[in-house]
């Protein structure tokens, strides 16, 4: 139902800091129509060319500032994820993904008040590093 939403077009891109490639970074659109505080995000799984992330390298920030393991984000309150607003997803992994073609599978749940399974969107897309 909300598999639109999920990883937006052209925004794979691998993550440099100080000079070294330290992850790559992927971005979001919430799987349903309101926003919810960032605890409310029931999991986020990411493969790519078939092999899935460990979660424990995959972080979440809202604003590119604070980021947040998933573990982390489950007690994170005080943080609203708003309908129409990205989520960045980055996975910490030495290199990041080596230039060319990858198929990356993006999947992402979130709860809410009043149903009673998780939202799930899924999407997957061929990226080209350069």
């Amino acid at each position: 139902m909300f598999d639109n939403n999920v990883f937006i077009k052209d925004s794979c891109r691998n993550v440099e800091e100080n000079g070294r490639t330290t992850g790559y970074e992927l971005q979001t659109l919430i799987t349903y129509y309101r926003g919810i505080p960032l605890s409310m995000l029931e999991y986020v799984k990411i493969s790519a060319d078939g092999t899935e992330e460990d979660p424990e390298n995959i972080q979440v920030s809202l604003d590119r500032i604070d980021w947040f393991t998933l573990k982390e984000a489950e007690t994170v309150t005080d943080y609203k994820w708003e309908y129409g607003d990205p989520m960045y997803i980055r996975v910490m992994k030495d290199g990041g993904l080596p230039a060319g073609k990858h198929r990356v599978r993006l999947t992402v749940a979130t709860r809410t008040a009043y149903i009673p399974v998780p939202l799930e969107g899924i999407r997957e897309r061929d990226v080209v590093i350069s």
